[in-house]
């Protein structure tokens, strides 16, 4: 397989796939992306199915360094994701623990535990604690890399989530990857351009119903748009940009941070 677009597929189409996860290792570094709906971008793909998503965006702007070795990207986030059930429901056994050859691994979570795992600040370093040490047996050439999150949350309780992530990254001596700074600089060019519009149908005025049912999906009904197309039209209604999920423009920014942040990682190994 020369690309990773039908590996891509088949594992977000299938949270238990029968086919097992195969990596291209033999000369490409093989860079694992691990996460919750930030990470995978399940709409993204459904409204833009070309993209390009947040795998193909860092792998060719690492391409695009001609110093730096072949780089083959594999996301493999999930929507609703946490900690706990990632080791829980048996995904990562099934998934993550056997892909061949994996030189990095990106984890980033923290949303989903901070609003469905109990005593969060209590055991989510210890789910953290469990995740590493399984992954540092199962990959064990890997360099884990421990990410914030996004600015997804208020800026209190991001603080909180990233205060943990910080601290699990230095109990275990590795990396931290902090791309929250990007991603709230960003945003200050305009604060809801990094984000799709997914919005109720029945909570927009009917007469409005016939310009929108090309955009309306899922059950129940909603209108699901990447950008501000319809901002002119519901810009005011309560809650309309209240889904804070990254659209195409929001993994551009997560995408570039993180290949320069690879990028200056894999030199500075080469170095040694």
């Amino acid at each position: 397989m020369k690309t990773y677009s039908l590996l891509g597929v088949v594992l977000l189409g299938l949270l238990f796939s029968s086919v097992p996860a195969k990596a291209e290792h033999e000369g490409k570094l093989q860079v694992l992306l691990v996460g919750d709906s930030t990470t995978e971008g399940s709409i993204p793909r459904k409204l833009s199915p070309k993209g390009p998503h947040l795998e193909e965006v860092i792998r060719v702007l690492l391409a695009a360094e001609k110093d730096l070795p072949p780089c083959n990207v594999i996301n493999l986030g999930l929507s609703g994701e946490y900690v706990r059930r990632l080791l829980d429901s048996g995904r990562y056994d099934k998934q993550m623990a056997k892909l061949p050859g994996v030189d990095y691994i990106f984890i980033r979570y923290g949303i989903n535990d901070y609003a469905r795992r109990e005593k969060f600040a209590e055991n989510f370093t210890k789910d953290y604690a469990e995740l590493i040490g399984r992954m540092r047996k199962d990959h064990p050439s890997a360099q884990l890399v421990i990410m914030t999150v996004i600015p997804y949350m208020d800026s209190q309780k991001s603080n909180e989530i990233n205060t943990l992530n910080r601290k699990v990254a230095v109990q275990h001596r590795l990396p931290l990857f902090d791309i929250y700074p990007r991603y709230a600089q960003a945003l200050k060019d305009g604060p809801n351009m990094l984000n799709y519009r997914r919005y109720e149908l029945k909570n927009i005025p009917v007469q409005y119903h016939e310009l929108v049912k090309p955009f309306v999906a899922e059950n129940p009904p909603k209108v699901v748009v990447m950008d501000n197309q319809f901002d002119a039209h519901f810009g005011k209604l309560p809650g309309w940009f209240g889904d804070r999920h990254p659209n195409l423009a929001g993994y551009h920014v997560i995408g570039d941070e993180t290949a320069k942040y690879l990028a200056k990682m894999i030199r500075e190994k080469v170095k040694k």
